[in-house]
């Protein structure tokens, strides 16, 4: 099923401004909050779906990226606007400033399914790829290795030596926030603020992991899989959701930001979707033509040279540039024709030459109908 445009689930226009994605996100989360739709499994797909769209929207970097290639552009299967959230817990831990404004400061960001508290969130970690314009054109999938806090295996990222290593929050009784009353002129106003002493666990360790020494995670090497799309281009940004840093005390994990670098090629360099590649030809394949071999993307193909070919003509191979990252058509290779004058002669080669020289059918005449090189570039673009 195709995702829906993320515009369209905040129901505002390309254009809006940050306050009214805000406000439009606001509106539609009230609307589908699970406390309001308990056991309507599409109102809480509806609400995943906005807090999908308003992550990415809400981000001056992601949103470019996003109007620029679509969900595309965003990782396909990455998540951090990209991927669909699965947790609900993440939701509110991410955006529990907007739930605690909207429902009187009284909204608990901490687990709401099983109870547990939640620990402080990991960070995200940002990897560069570099990949060659082969590797662009068909798609990749890469292996590589990081460096990360991962989950420790020994209190399963509690932090706590056991599980009767815990005791309640004294100062919060358990529910991680602490309210205040308080009287204004408007009446008497609730307000809540995440525990201090808990930091709004609800629960404090009496006794530490030896292995993990209360943190909940080790600083581990970890390879991760990394399914890279067509058509990506230099600078752009995927991300893996939940495949960062994990959090503290059981927080939730971290994104892996991938930054996509582009490899010097030795045939072709990128314009876009098409590529281009010098051809350099001798004076007699110019003069009487040839049949010419060239790399491509993807195996050599042979191209006919007619005889009289110029230096700086530009032939078009349809189809044998890149693909576009949305899916849509794919760009041409273009070959740009120089004539190659050699450096040295011998004397038979001189005397030849010299021969031809005096011939008027060497003399140079461009006419009207020969452009320049930028001419027929810009001719081959409009078409």
């Amino acid at each position: 099923m195709a995702k829906r445009d993320y515009y369209e689930i905040l129901g505002v226009q390309k254009g809006a401004s940050k306050d009214e994605i805000k406000k439009a996100y606001r509106k539609t989360a009230l609307k589908y909050h699970p406390d309001r739709n308990p056991d309507d499994k599409s109102a809480e797909d509806k609400f995943k779906e906005a807090a999908e769209a308003y992550e990415v929207l809400s981000d001056d970097q992601k949103k470019a990226r996003y109007d620029q290639f679509g969900h595309a552009g965003m990782g396909g299967g990455f998540g951090g606007g990209g991927g669909q959230y699965q947790n609900m817990d993440d939701i509110f831990e991410q955006f529990g400033d907007i739930f605690g404004d909207m429902f009187g400061g009284g909204f608990r960001t901490q687990s709401r399914s099983s109870g547990r508290p939640r620990g402080e969130r990991g960070s995200n970690l940002r990897v560069k790829l570099k990949l060659t314009l082969e590797e662009i054109a068909e798609g990749v999938t890469k292996q590589i290795k990081i460096k990360k806090y991962s989950e420790c295996d020994t209190c399963g990222g509690s932090g706590a030596k056991d599980s009767s290593s815990f005791q309640t929050c004294g100062s919060c009784n358990g529910n991680g926030v602490v309210r205040k009353v308080t009287d204004t002129f408007l009446g008497r106003m609730q307000t809540t603020a995440t525990c201090p002493t808990c930091r709004g666990e609800g629960r404090i360790i009496k006794a530490n992991c030896t292995t993990c020494k209360g943190e909940g995670r080790n600083y581990i090497e970890e390879t991760i899989s990394i399914d890279v799309p067509a058509g990506v281009e230099e600078g752009m940004q995927l991300s893996m959701r939940g495949k960062g840093n994990s959090g503290k005390r059981g927080g939730s994990t971290g994104d892996l930001i991938v930054v996509i670098e582009e490899k010097e090629h030795d045939d072709f360099t990128r314009d876009g979707r098409n590529v281009i590649h010098d051809l350099a030809i001798s004076f007699p394949e110019a003069s009487l033509g040839a049949k010419l071999e060239v790399p491509t993307l993807t195996g050599k193909v042979n191209i006919k040279v007619p005889e009289g070919t110029q230096s700086g003509k530009v032939f078009r191979l349809k189809g044998k540039g890149l693909p576009s990252v949305n899916g849509y058509g794919k760009g041409d290779q273009l070959v740009h024709v120089s004539v190659w004058t050699p450096q040295k002669l011998s004397k038979d080669e001189r005397k030849m030459l010299e021969k031809l020289q005096d011939s008027e059918n060497f003399d140079p005449d461009p006419t009207n109908n020969q452009k320049g090189f930028f001419e027929k570039m810009k001719d081959l673009f409009s078409q």
